[in-house]
C-alpha cells in the first residue's frame, strides 16, 4: 500500500496514536482528516498540525456518522484510506460491582459496532479508488487478556476476528487491503487509567503502521506484541500468565 498521495480518515486523530499517525502521514504529502469528540481538544491537535482537516463527530453516534460520510462523498471524493482509531477503555473490577455491564457496552459500541457501522458506510467510497486500505486498531489484549482490561480486551479480540474476516471477504471482489494495529500499552491520555505511564511511545506505533503499509503487513505486531504473539502460540498459559502478573 503506498502510503503517499493517499486521501486519508482517521477516527480518534486528536491526540495520542491518532494524532501521531496524522502527523506522520501529512509530512508525507497525504490529505489527512481527523475526526473527535472534544472539540476543544480537536482544535488544539489542529493548530499543531496545519495541513491537517478536522472534524467534531461522535463515531458512536449514528447521525454524526451520516454527516461525516455525507461530507467526506461530497468534500473528499478520492478518500481511500481510513484509520479507525477512536476507542475506549476501563478498568475491569469484575470481582467487585461496578457497573460492568454499562462500560462494557460503551466500549463494545465505540471499540467494535462504531467500526463495523463506519466501514460499511464507506465501502463503496473506498471501493471505487484504485488502491484503497481500511486500518483497525486493536491491541496486544485481542490474543490474550489482562484481567483488569477484561471488557476491554473482549472488544478487541471481537475487532481481531471482524479484521480477518473483513480481510478475506473484501480481497475476494475489491483492492480494498485490510490492516489490523496491535500495540502494547501506549503512554498516551486516553489510557492512563489503564497504567499508561509505563507504555511505550504513540511514535512507535505510528512509525510501525507506516512501514507496516509500506509492506502489506497485514497484522502489525507492535512492540511487546510481537513477544506475547509468539509466546501465545508457544504456550497459552504462559502467556495468559505474563499478562497477569499480579
Amino acid at each position: 500500500m503506498k502510503t503517499i498521495n493517499n486521501t486519508v480518515l482517521i477516527t480518534g486523530g486528536s491526540a495520542g496514536i491518532g494524532f501521531e499517525i496524522a502527523k506522520l502521514l501529512s509530512e508525507k504529502g497525504n490529505k489527512v482528516i481527523i475526526t473527535g469528540r472534544d472539540e476543544t481538544r480537536l482544535k488544539n491537535a489542529l493548530s499543531k498540525l496545519p495541513d491537517v482537516v478536522g472534524f467534531a463527530y461522535d463515531v458512536t453516534i449514528e447521525e454524526d456518522v451520516d454527516k461525516l460520510i455525507e461530507t467526506l462523498t461530497k468534500d473528499f471524493p478520492t478518500l481511500n484510506m481510513v484509520i479507525n482509531n477512536a476507542g475506549k477503555a476501563n478498568l475491569s473490577k469484575l470481582a467487585e460491582k461496578a457497573d460492568i455491564f454499562q462500560k462494557a457496552g460503551e466500549e463494545m459500541l465505540t471499540n467494535y459496532l462504531s467500526i463495523l457501522r463506519i466501514n460499511e458506510k464507506l465501502l463503496s467510497l473506498l471501493g471505487a479508488q484504485k488502491e484503497a486500505a481500511i486500518v483497525n486498531v486493536s491491541s496486544i489484549v485481542a490474543f490474550v487478556p489482562n484481567h483488569v482490561m477484561a471488557t476491554y480486551g473482549a472488544t478487541k479480540a471481537a475487532l481481531h476476528s471482524y479484521s480477518q474476516s473483513l480481510r478475506i471477504a473484501l480481497a475476494k471482489s475489491t483492492s480494498i487491503k485490510v490492516f489490523e494495529l496491535m500495540p502494547p500499552l501506549v503512554n498516551t491520555d486516553f489510557s492512563q487509567e489503564i497504567g499508561g505511564a509505563n507504555g511505550i511511545s504513540p511514535v512507535i506505533v505510528a512509525e510501525d503502521l507506516i512501514n507496516a503499509l509500506e509492506t502489506d503487513t497485514y497484522e502489525i505486531h507492535v512492540g511487546r506484541t510481537a513477544q506475547i504473539f509468539e509466546l501465545f502460540h508457544a504456550s497459552p498459559a504462559e502467556a495468559l500468565a505474563a499478562m497477569n502478573p499480579n
